[in-house]
């Protein structure tokens, strides 16, 4: 395993086995609140990740083990906005980069999920959740306006009715709840958890790198209201003249798994 560490930051890690990268939320003590260094350190992780064409699959989750009530991020470290050097902005970057990350994202959502950290869970192209876990967004009752990209997601995610009950009552949605809207993949018990997610990643491996990332990025533009023909087009045409349509084809005709190579 090729693993990386946040030198010098105990909050958050990124590991690479492979063709899988897990990014780890890893402060549970502080129920996982992230810091701006946090942030840094995941705008860094993003970029190693983008830069590594193995990596076919992310996995974001965190660890929970400190909690009699598990919580997968409490969000951004409220009290940081009263310091001098806040860039109100970090935060907004930090998850826009976990959502334009080349590969599939998968959320691993292993326990309730407050304030910013929402976001950071809508950034992901896929998610699964730990059952009797709650999804929290207070902004309003801490009488802030989110970002745009932030309301962007919401509405994407959750449709408007769903954002509007979020944002406009403060109140506790149930990850059950959630998953009927289509938010979550799968909602399963602990003893569930790590099955449910090890045949994720497998089916998301298994997938023409190719294909699954240039349909990510045509998917993810179409939920911002951005149509470009030429673009999907352009991606269209890579896959057609790639290796991996050809050995797609000839697998499914020799009914067996592909073994696709990303070319």
């Amino acid at each position: 395993m090729d693993t990386v560490a946040a030198t010098g930051q105990p909050g958050v890690s990124l590991s690479i086995d492979g063709t899988v990268a897990t990014i780890r939320l890893q402060r549970p003590e502080r129920r996982n609140a992230l810091t701006p260094d946090d942030l840094h350190q995941l705008l860094a992780m993003c970029e190693r990740i983008n830069g590594d064409a193995t990596v076919r699959t992310v996995v974001l989750t965190s660890d929970t083990f400190a909690h009699k009530r598990p919580v997968f991020c409490a969000g951004y470290d409220v009290g940081q906005f009263d310091e001098t050097a806040h860039d109100p902005r970090l935060f907004e970057r930090t998850v826009d980069a976990i959502a334009q990350l080349r590969p599939v994202v998968i959320g691993a959502v292993n326990g309730s999920v407050y304030g910013g950290a929402t976001d950071l869970v809508l950034a992901c192209d896929l998610r699964i959740a730990l059952a009797d876990c709650e999804f929290r967004m207070p902004a309003c009752a801490l009488g802030l306006h989110y970002y745009p990209g932030g309301f962007q997601r919401f509405v994407n995610v959750l449709g408007i009715d769903g954002a509007k009950q979020a944002f406009l009552t403060a109140r506790p949605l149930a990850v059950a709840q959630l998953a009927a809207l289509g938010v979550f993949t799968a909602v399963c018990t602990t003893e569930e958890f790590s099955a449910t997610l090890n045949s994720l990643v497998n089916d998301v491996v298994a997938l023409a790198p190719l294909a699954a990332q240039g349909t990510k990025a045509t998917l993810n533009e179409l939920a911002r209201g951005v149509c470009d023909p030429a673009a999907q087009r352009e991606r269209e045409a890579l896959t057609l003249r790639s290796a991996d349509f050809a050995e797609g084809r000839k697998a499914w005709a020799e009914r067996r798994p592909a073994q696709f190579k990303g070319r």
